[in-house]
């Protein structure tokens, strides 16, 4: 089997590709990288301009080395192989957009340090229970998610109350999965 692309390797081939330097660049795209991308190195830290990353579409089993990623507001990493949230201390403050869907993510321990976060994407993972999902709630700015195709969505779908048990535990929400959410006049009075 083919070795692994590194990160070193990835900016490498982007570099070329591009003509940009990514110490400088605002977005890096290193998604679908043949062969895949299996580790976040320490080669991330030269990023620090990077807004945008994206990573998706690789086999990439922790998030890790993101500390010199000061600017990070967009962080994809759809269609890996990712367990858990750890590794996101580091762009806590800075980040505003998660796309980490089709992963095997279960437990949403770690997500309330992301302050800034109002978008993720985290459809098609492997959460199925209530007291993970409300850690969602945790975040004070978290308006837009998408969360089909986790067993808790799942199930409580196929009972036609999923979209009223989430946004009663996680009330901030503007829109979940793709359609906005109404409030009901009583609802916005408390």
């Amino acid at each position: 089997m083919a070795k692994a692309t590194t990160i070193k390797e990835a900016l490498a081939r982007w570099e070329e590709k591009t003509g940009q330097r990514p110490s400088e660049a605002k977005e890096i795209k290193l998604y679908a990288q043949i062969p895949p991308i299996e580790k976040m190195d320490a080669s991330l830290s030269m990023l620090a301009n990077c807004e945008k990353l994206s990573l998706s579409t690789n086999c990439i089993e922790k998030i890790a080395n993101l500390n010199g990623l000061k600017n990070l507001r967009i962080l994809s990493l759809g269609r890996n192989n990712i367990k858990n949230l750890n590794g996101l201390e580091a762009v806590g403050d800075t980040l505003e957009e998660l796309w980490i869907s089709y992963n095997f993510i279960e437990k949403l321990k770690g997500i309330h340090i992301m302050k800034k976060l109002k978008i993720l994407y985290m459809s098609n993972n492997l959460v199925k229970d209530w007291a993970e999902f409300v850690k969602l709630a945790e975040l004070p700015c978290l308006e837009d998610l998408v969360f089909v195709g986790n067993p808790l969505e799942e199930k409580h779908s196929a009972e036609n109350n999923w979209i009223e048990e989430a946004t009663k535990r996680v009330p901030k929400l503007k829109k979940l999965d793709g359609t906005p959410v109404i409030k009901g006049d009583e609802e916005e009075d408390n």
